[in-house]
């Protein structure tokens, strides 16, 4: 199968496979979060340091950026569902290794592994989705994609909350790891059984591209270490490291364009690139999650340390903003197909709306009631969240041929990795450099958010710039008049769903 018109087999197991897939998707998301609330018990249970409870939650964000593109590209070429079913039980048995750590070290190694696998399962996720399913039923899927997404990332605190209720601080956190084996198991076996065994959509003579993983690895681990190192890392010198992943990533890219002009399969096809709906997505997902992703820092720190709210009080304060995300992800996997990028621009303006809200809240309701003020901005903040990530995933990815899938999809969301360590380098910058000055908790949490909503208010600004452009030129998705070379196999199927 080589051409986007080919129907997959098994047509009626697509959605159970969906489920399968969702299902490793939440796990492997869900641990991006639940360990933040579980470090005071680490600390107490296991003796870990400041720096080990930094490499666990800073570890796992590396190794799951650094594996994303080279996974995306692997299962591109031997297979998506042998790559999920890999990752999935390679992050199982990862977890089943951090609960049992006997020392702090054994921790991190685990929680590295745990990190590189969660990386194999999140590109496959994607190609899966684009090699299953076409048009409308693209885009719903997505919508639940985009659902658990939502979910996964916000209910961590709450989850974490009450597994360290339930065992108590010293050995809670064993929990936190624990509670992904038989929900991993489970998604093994169903796996096996409903995850279809497609054909490869690619050529075979195809080669994998180890310059270009290394080239493209370095960059990334160059720009992300000193972004989530920033709070342990003392002096100016860790951002000497910047401008040495630009230069790798530079050089990354003239690889991948001699291999292209020699006629080799690059690492990343480049091509892919001269579509807008590529780019632009790729752009409005890395500084959408550059904001998303701190406002869920600054609030857990600000209701635990400043308003005395337990790990659970928190989880609990931010669940309004997890259920609306997902009712809104679900809505906008359906509209999508109608209203195309206006939905992720009226999805970007309900966040920055939102924002305000809880800004005004707890300016207007000081004390621990700043938590009751917070829901209703936290709810529409959470339904734009939902119009967001569920409709700009389907744009992005809808004129990407299957047989890129993969790499496509690893590429969106090594850039949702960058976009998240930035966004938490500078808000949680802004947040601690006004306590550290002694002034008002209430204050750093405002200035924290109001720095999140600049950051998603640039995602609004490019939405704004495609939705304009698909107005002068309606048809038209490509930056380049015509499709580039190798990305020409996408139908006219895959441009319904493009809602140009």
């Amino acid at each position: 199968m080589t051409t986007e018109t080919a129907r997959p087999v098994l047509d009626d197991r697509r959605w159970k496979a969906l489920g399968v897939c969702l299902t490793a998707g939440f796990i492997s998301l869900l641990d991006v979060s639940i360990v933040n609330v579980a470090l005071p018990s680490m600390e107490r249970g296991l003796g870990a340091s400041e720096a080990t409870q930094s490499w666990v939650v800073s570890g796992y964000a590396l190794a799951f950026g650094l594996a994303l593109a080279p996974a995306g590209r692997l299962g591109d070429l031997r297979g998506r569902r042998q790559a999920l079913l890999f990752g999935l039980a390679l992050f199982t048995a990862a977890s089943v290794g951090c609960g049992l750590a006997a020392g702090p070290t054994w921790l991190v190694v685990f929680r590295l592994i745990q990190g590189a696998a969660a990386g194999v399962v999140a590109p496959q996720t994607s190609g899966l989705i684009q090699q299953m399913f076409q048009g409308a039923e693209r885009a719903r899927a997505f919508g639940f994609h985009g659902s658990v997404v939502a979910v996964s990332t916000a209910v961590g605190p709450l989850v974490g909350g009450l597994l360290i209720e339930a065992f108590g601080t010293d050995d809670g956190w064993r929990w936190v790891f624990f509670v992904n084996v038989p929900i991993g198991v489970a998604a093994l076996v169903a796996g096996h059984r409903l995850l279809p065994r497609l054909p490869v959509p690619g050529d075979r003579r195809e080669k994998f591209d180890p310059v270009g993983v290394l080239l493209l690895g370095s960059g990334v681990l160059a720009l992300l270490l000193p972004l989530v190192q920033e709070q342990q890392w003392q002096g100016r010198a860790k951002w000497a490291l910047l401008p040495v992943g630009a230069l790798l990533l530079g050089a990354f890219w003239m690889w991948e364009r001699a291999k292209s002009s020699r006629g080799d399969a690059p690492l990343v096809d480049l091509g892919l690139f001269s579509l807008r709906s590529f780019t632009l997505g790729t752009l409005i997902s890395l500084t959408f999650f550059g904001g998303l992703t701190t406002i869920f820092f600054v609030l857990s720190l600000f209701l635990q340390n400043s308003l005395g709210y337990t790990a659970l009080g928190a989880g609990v304060t931010i669940l309004p903003f997890a259920v609306a995300s997902a009712a809104g992800a679900a809505l906008g996997g359906r509209l999508v197909t109608r209203y195309g990028r206006g939905l992720v621009v009226a999805g970007l303006s309900g966040v920055v709306l939102g924002l305000l809200g809880v800004v005004l809240a707890v300016q207007l309701v000081p004390g621990r009631d700043a938590g009751w003020a917070m829901a209703l901005p936290l709810v529409v903040a959470g339904v734009g969240s939902g119009l967001t990530v569920s409709p700009n995933t389907t744009l992005t990815l809808t004129l990407v041929p299957v047989r890129r899938a993969g790499a496509a999809g690893g590429v969106m969301q090594t850039g949702q990795r960058i976009g998240s360590a930035v966004g938490i380098a500078v808000v949680g910058a802004v947040y601690f450099a006004h306590l550290a000055a002694r002034g008002p908790a209430t204050k750093a949490l405002q200035l924290g958010l109001l720095t999140a909503m600049a950051i998603i208010l640039v995602a609004l600004v490019l939405a704004v710039v495609d939705l304009r452009a698909r107005q002068t030129h309606p048809g038209r998705d490509d930056l380049a008049p015509a499709p580039p070379r190798g990305l020409g196999e996408s139908g006219a199927g895959e441009k319904a769903a493009s809602g140009a």
